[in-house]
């Protein structure tokens, strides 16, 4: 597969934007450790090679043997209970078109057991951005690897 673009650097002035969205994230109150998790869970449901590559879960602090196993946090014990809640609310948000109502009540009060509103609103902009980041990259077919530096 040919990448569609030649420089994936962004503009300054979209690169300013997006920090200022980042710092909103990191600001919210959720460990950085889970909204990497976030970021690589949405990644990988999105097919975004790029963004999967780039997170920076193990910089954040997640064991590799963790982050092999974000797939299935689900059924593996290494996730703890709030960790769940945020992916479980991550692959909601992130496969809206699977079915209407897709973030159900039940998966935002188990959320929500475990967040804060102003947490909630940091993990439902980090699977806004990265969604939004894991559309631009798929479709230009930016391949792993790639710095925005």
């Amino acid at each position: 597969m040919t990448a569609r673009i030649q420089n994936a650097a962004s503009h300054p002035d979209i690169t300013t934007g997006v920090q200022h969205i980042f710092k909103e994230v990191y600001s919210g109150g959720v460990p950085r450790e889970t909204l990497e998790l976030v970021h690589l869970r949405a990644s990988q449901i999105n097919g975004c090679s790029a963004c999967a590559d780039a997170g920076t879960a193990g910089k954040a602090g997640v064991s590799v043997e963790k982050l092999l196993a974000v797939a299935t946090w689900y059924e593996n014990p290494l996730f703890d209970d709030a960790e769940r809640a945020a992916l479980a609310l991550t692959e909601a948000a992130t496969r809206l078109s699977d079915r209407p109502g897709a973030v159900t009540d039940e998966i935002w009060a188990e959320a929500a057991k475990h967040y804060d509103e102003r947490q909630l609103a940091s993990l439902v902009l980090m699977v806004a951005i990265t969604n939004f980041f894991n559309r631009i990259n798929t479709t230009f077919r930016v391949p792993a690897g790639t710095r925005w530096d």
